[in-house]
């Protein structure tokens, strides 16, 4: 038997590592059957350059709980160490790595500290984190010279032993000693659920239990002719191999994305979208498959599906500085030997390589997108009210993005027809131009509640699109300024004889300036002054008498503001303001200079409630009161 110190001049160097990594602990398990998996592919790449001439046989990796010893082994039959091979690799090259570890990141945060396990080789000394004592076992492949077992242990001290012992097949196998502070881990469901999590897409089987099947006994047959069956059971294998994104993408179907898909997400019933699967070998290599989801209404809960994957170990599903931001709400899997598998944010976000490969994830979306609008324009425009979310964060956010999604963005009107940028502009052209000569883009945000305006819009011969998704608001801002002389108007934010000039409209006011005063200043004794200001306008007598508006500027900063989470230079907090628009030319405005001072009372008051009800304002009380002040006219 052999004793030693792990030659380490940090004291306490178990408690220490157990302190930076404990928010991460359970990324032992992880380490250790990434571990396995390595010894295994070394061995199966010896045997393929005809190094290794044995049988290879079996090559599952084992996962065994023993509730009662307390215990957890992972076992493999990869490469195996000679006793001087575990000298070298665990007892000075790692150790010396965690001490470097400690030094350098004693004063960090432990949040920096956590993301550097595997930067510095500590995949092995991870298992000290949830064990009192860890053993490992193990058999060299080689044959001749010093190939007897060896058996290691250490009870997290710098001290351990390492004698001889009667393993008789190769590889290695780790036992755990867990200790009273993580016997959680020793429950089946929670290792199942780590192995789901870290190493589900492994390319070597891991078993953890077994599960029973049904099998059909061979030549026996049920009263109905069909096969009997016999309850067997078989070795719970809980990773697949050879997921999809391995495979090449001309050799893969339709049918086997939507089953990789939920496989992946085995709680989302929706089908996705389509489908974008990345394969690059220059200058990085980068294989994955992206999916378009069905987008719920509130896109942030969407974030976090998309998995990071290195060389099939699974690192994270929060990808930002990895994927551009606007496709953090797609789904799917990324998987990179070039991302390195334990490093921080800061340095993902740094690296060159992370940099070009979301470069390239941008590329291949925009290729997908105009390639689907380009082959099937129609099945794009049915797709469209569930991608534009993405598009439009994209060409928000991004400006090489906008380049490309120029030509397949599409804008939908009220008629429910779609058109590109550059066939809308020959839509509206030069039928819809405001006072200063700018093409003014007409939009409603909820087709129902401003029916009325879309309606008199319509009536003039104005297109209306419909901006109506959670993105519009700040996608307008963008449109404005990338489209040269255009603006973008919500159809109630003023009279549309404001918002679009004709050189014929210019009609004549019924009213006197001394008629306008006078109901001007009768009105305003009815109305809240700090919300609503009163303008008079000469309008067709066919035009409500009184119509409510909205400043576009501030509506629309005030939208931006919810949709950003909070209030946007105090707007969010700020009243709601209106523009109170009076028909000069109306009758019932006119009729009104004759009335006696209640009757005048009564009228506005009836006018103004037709205003606000299509504009959605008159609710609750002041509704009812609306309803049963009606309901007596009619009597």
């Amino acid at each position: 038997m052999q004793k030693g110190n792990i030659e380490v001049k940090t004291e306490n160097i178990f408690p220490i590592i157990k302190k930076f990594l404990y928010s991460d602990h359970e990324i032992f398990l992880r380490e250790l059957i990434s571990n396995a998996v390595d010894a295994t592919q070394k061995l199966k790449t010896l045997a393929s350059s005809g190094q290794f001439k044995d049988e290879l046989g079996d090559l599952t990796i084992r996962v065994v709980a023993d509730k009662k010893k307390k215990t957890i082994t992972i076992s493999d039959r990869g490469i195996g160490m000679t006793q001087e091979e575990v000298e070298k690799y665990i007892n000075q090259i790692a150790f010396s790595s965690a001490e470097e570890f400690v030094k350098k990141f004693k004063t960090k945060s432990q949040a920096e500290a956590n993301a550097i396990i595997g930067h510095f080789g500590l995949g092995f000394y991870s298992s000290f984190m949830v064990s009192e004592k860890v053993e490992l076992n193990t058999k060299t492949y080689k044959k001749g010279g010093s190939t007897k077992a060896v058996r290691w242990e250490c009870d997290g001290s710098p001290e351990y032993t390492m004698t001889e012992t009667d393993k008789k097949d190769r590889g290695t196998e780790v036992i755990l000693h867990i200790d009273k502070e993580n016997e959680d881990f020793l429950e089946d469901y929670k290792i199942r659920e780590l192995l789901n999590k870290y190493c589900k897409f492994l390319p070597v089987p891991i078993q953890f239990g077994t599960k029973k099947e049904e099998e059909p006994i061979e030549g026996e047959l049920d009263n109905d002719g069909k096969p009997k069956t016999k309850t067997v059971e078989k070795p719970w294998i809980i990773n697949n191999t050879n997921p999809l994104w391995k495979k090449a993408p001309a050799e893969s179907q339709d049918e086997e994305y939507k089953e990789f898909y939920h496989e992946l997400y085995p709680l989302n019933f929706d089908e996705p979208l389509f489908h974008i699967h990345l394969n690059v070998d220059y200058p990085f290599n980068l294989t994955g498959i992206l999916y378009f989801p069905k987008v719920k209404h509130n896109y942030e809960l969407q974030r976090n599906k998309i998995q990071l994957y290195c060389n099939q170990v699974f690192v994270t599903d929060s990808v930002e500085g990895i994927v551009p931001d606007f496709l953090t709400m797609l789904h799917g899997v990324i998987d990179s030997p070039d991302i390195p598998l334990n490093v921080s944010r800061s340095y993902l976000q740094s690296d060159q390589n992370v940099k070009k490969i979301s470069g390239h994830i941008t590329k291949k979306v925009a290729d997908k997108l105009e390639d689907l609008f380009k082959k099937d324009r129609e099945n794009f425009e049915k797709k469209w009210d569930d991608i534009k979310i993405f598009i439009q964060y994209g060409m928000i956010s991004d400006p090489k993005f906008f380049e490309r999604a120029e030509k397949f963005v599409l804008l939908k009107n009220s008629e429910g027809k779609y058109f590109t940028l550059e066939e809308y502009q020959k839509h509206v052209e030069p039928n819809q131009k405001d006072k200063d000569n700018r093409l003014v883009y007409l939009y409603a945000t909820n087709h129902d509640e401003q029916f009325g305006y879309i309606e008199k819009a319509r009536l003039r011969g104005y297109d209306v699109l419909i901006m109506d998704g959670v993105l519009d608001s700040h996608f307008v801002n963008t449109m404005e300024q990338k489209l040269k002389d255009t603006s973008f108007a919500r159809v109630d934010s003023n009279t549309i004889d404001k918002l679009v000039v004709k050189n014929d409209d210019n009609v004549p006011s019924k009213l006197d300036d001394a008629q306008k005063e006078s109901l001007k200043s009768l009105f305003e004794n009815q109305l809240d002054k700090k919300q609503y200001e009163i303008v008079f306008e000469n309008m067709s007598e066919t035009d409500m008498p009184l119509t409510i508006t909205q400043n576009e500027f501030m509506r629309r900063m005030k939208d931006m503001s919810v949709i950003g989470g909070g209030p946007m230079m105090g707007l969010g907090d700020f009243p709601d303001s209106y523009t109170l628009v009076v028909n000069s030319n109306h009758p019932a405005i006119a009729r009104m200079l004759d009335e006696s001072e209640e009757n005048k009372s009564q009228s506005f008051k009836q006018m103004f409630d037709l205003a606000r009800l299509s504009k959605n304002l008159l609710k609750g009380r002041e509704l009812n009161e609306f309803i049963q002040r009606t309901m007596q006219h009619l009597k």
